[in-house]
């Protein structure tokens, strides 16, 4: 039972609510192994600190998540994670991370500054999977 290593970061950019950029950063983390079963979610006092928002946002955050079965409260002792979105994939993370480095190491030689590099990532991923989608 460890303090979770995860950190929130906000996008103002993003167009997605910071409460909904809360629950995906978690998901993500669960999803990656990066927090497991027993591991605690940063304290809502931590989170209203580090990101300088609302505590009510962080509260619903954490309450979806709850709603979910992906952590639970307890009271005076803080949130903790009860199951995880890992797969069999992970194996799979390794390889396919270097592979993203490579990309990103070629993006950036091409002169791409990371707002490019996230845009042409993010269209290429929609698009993609709008065409799995209909196929």
């Amino acid at each position: 039972m460890g303090l979770s290593m995860i950190e929130f970061h906000l996008d103002g950019r993003s167009g997605v609510s910071p409460y909904q950029q809360i629950v995906q950063q978690v998901r993500n983390a669960l999803r990656l192994g990066l927090l497991r079963e027993g591991d605690q979610l940063p304290t809502v006092k931590d989170v209203v600190a580090a990101l300088a928002i609302n505590p009510n946002t962080v509260l619903k955050a954490y309450r979806e998540l709850e709603h979910e079965g992906l952590v639970q409260a307890r009271p005076g002792r803080g949130t903790f994670v009860t199951r995880t979105l890992t797969d069999n994939t992970l194996a799979a993370h390794g390889p396919l991370r270097q592979d993203l480095r490579r990309w990103l190491a070629k993006a950036r030689k091409a002169g791409l500054d990371d707002e490019s590099i996230e845009a042409l990532f993010l269209t290429t991923f929609r698009s993609a999977s709008q065409e799995e989608h209909i196929a």
